[in-house]
């Protein structure tokens, strides 16, 4: 696989960096985000819409063998749809958790007026060994295919807590989502990522 790790391509008004054929935004690199969950109370789990967090069709038996925990923490207006509806949906070929009026992911539980994660508290638990999906994970940033993976910075208003915070700190998005980065591409893809220089 080639390697660009200088190389600006222009493209839809954006400008992308190159790795491994992997195309990335360069506002990955650029953006400063540290999440303030103390002022979000956790909105990117209960963003309007049809469609919950987007998943891997591999995910779903890493899900399914988990479920049963992640339920025992759930509202019951969200078991209700669970049971109704089922966790997961399939549209358009892609596959997403279920949603508690076209807003929460079924899998939010509360902690105050805090949304919160299901699996993820079954995994700091030591209950579970699927911390939550890779897309939940990597949020703010998105992985799209157009041909090829896109790796891109989605800007949302419910995450300008999150823009103010990485700015008063200078936490990079790249960094602040490390973690999430190598548990999708690995080490050495981050190491290659990072030492991409973007004027």
């Amino acid at each position: 696989m080639r390697i660009f790790l200088s190389k600006i391509i222009p493209m839809f008004g954006k400008k992308f960096v190159t790795i491994d054929e992997v195309m990335i935004n360069t506002d990955v690199l650029t953006t400063k985000f540290h999440c303030d969950l103390a002022k979000c109370k956790g909105a990117c789990c209960t963003i309007e819409g049809p469609n919950g967090a987007p998943l891997l069709e591999e995910e779903l038996p890493k899900m399914e063998k988990n479920l049963k925990i992640a339920l025992s923490y759930l509202p019951k207006e969200h078991l209700d749809v669970i049971a109704k509806k089922g966790w997961h949906r399939r549209n358009m070929g892609s596959y997403y958790t279920s949603v508690y009026r076209d807003r929460a992911c079924v899998f939010v539980y509360y902690e105050g007026d805090i949304a919160k994660c299901a699996y993820e508290k079954a995994y700091f638990e030591g209950k579970s060994d699927f911390r939550k999906p890779v897309s939940c994970h990597l949020f703010p940033i998105r992985i799209s295919n157009f041909g090829g993976e896109i790796v891109r910075y989605e800007r949302s208003d419910v995450c300008r807590p999150a823009l103010e915070k990485g700015n008063e700190e200078g936490t990079q998005l790249l960094d602040f989502c490390k973690e999430a980065i190598i548990r999708y591409y690995g080490e050495k893809w981050f190491t290659k990522l990072k030492e991409i220089k973007v004027k």
